[in-house]
């Protein structure tokens, strides 16, 4: 039972916090979130970042709303999404753009190392624990 309740608690947290990304996707953090679009991406970058920004929001309903039987499922599409964007994360650290505070090669390649914790804790927290 309290496996239970701290894995919800994970996953409502997880969904909370793309609601809020995505949010400030669309509002006060548009231009820094910008720096993170590739170059190859065959969208204007402002296009991409307020597409991405609609997806989370929705992502982040859908992880902490759904009901159990569809869990799994929706970790495992928001784990997609988290592996979709990575290429984001990769061209701020090469092309060394600066946002959020990554303004050193060091703390842009750390925030590398976070993306697979997001895509576990997608996974983890919706998941049925095997």
């Amino acid at each position: 039972m309290k496996e239970d309740n701290i894995k919800n608690a994970a996953r409502i947290f997880l969904g909370a916090n793309l609601i809020f990304a995505g949010i400030s996707h669309l509002t006060f953090a548009r231009k820094a979130f910008r720096a993170q679009v590739p170059n190859w991406v065959p969208l204007k970058k402002d296009d991409t970042v307020v597409y991405s920004g609609i997806v989370e929001i929705g992502l982040g309903c859908a992880i902490a709303l759904a009901p159990k039987n569809y869990r799994a499922g929706v970790g495992k599409i928001a784990a997609a999404f988290f592996v979709a964007v990575f290429p984001g994360n990769i061209a701020q650290y090469t092309h060394k753009r600066s946002s959020f505070g990554l303004d050193t090669d060091a703390k842009r390649f750390i925030r590398l190392l976070f993306q697979p914790a997001l895509v576990y804790w997608a996974l983890k927290s919706t998941g049925d624990g095997k």
